[in-house]
């Protein structure tokens, strides 16, 4: 796993950017290591029912693809969400493996990283957010080291509750 309360004194805007969001990445791994079959599709909050660790895998393996492939790319956006079920990611995951979704997501994080490793973090999103802005490459790496430790915090509490698992 990254390692970020050991920094250097002094590392450039992507080295920081990108160790940040692969700590994140590494911790959300982490959190499900060990983690039974029967307990990544236990949805636990009954305010949350899609909220499953495996649910949130998934939702974070393609919040990542569409915010590099999408948003920044400009390719055409082939989720599994529709409009009449925005969170599909989420519910189709506990029909699949965990290990599987892990897997699914190292490897989109694997090319995303590849991906922001050749371009320059100025470089302009092709597809607008809310509001019509074109964020940068700099500004998803940021919203995704967010998004991706915000997870983090409801893995953490999903484990705990699943089979007493902390830390």
């Amino acid at each position: 796993m990254t390692r970020i309360d050991d920094t250097p004194t002094a590392w450039d805007e992507r080295t920081q950017l990108t160790t940040f969001l692969d700590y994140a990445r590494d911790t959300a791994r982490a959190k499900c290591d060990g983690v039974s079959a029967e307990n990544a599709r236990r949805a636990l909050l009954p305010g949350s029912p899609l909220m499953t660790m495996s649910g949130l895998i998934n939702h974070l393996r393609w919040v990542e693809y569409y915010w590099f492939h999408v948003v920044l790319l400009g390719h055409e956006d082939e989720g599994p969400w529709t409009d009449e079920d925005p969170d599909r990611e989420m519910r189709v995951a506990v029909d699949f493996p965990l290990s599987r979704l892990l897997d699914e997501y190292a490897e989109q994080t694997a090319r995303n990283r590849a991906l922001a490793a050749g371009l320059a973090l100025d470089t302009r999103a092709q597809r607008p957010i809310r509001g019509g802005v074109h964020v940068d490459l700099r500004w998803i790496l940021l919203h995704l080291t967010e998004e991706t430790a915000r997870h983090n915090g409801h893995l953490d509490i999903l484990r705990e509750l699943l089979d007493g698992t902390r830390g």
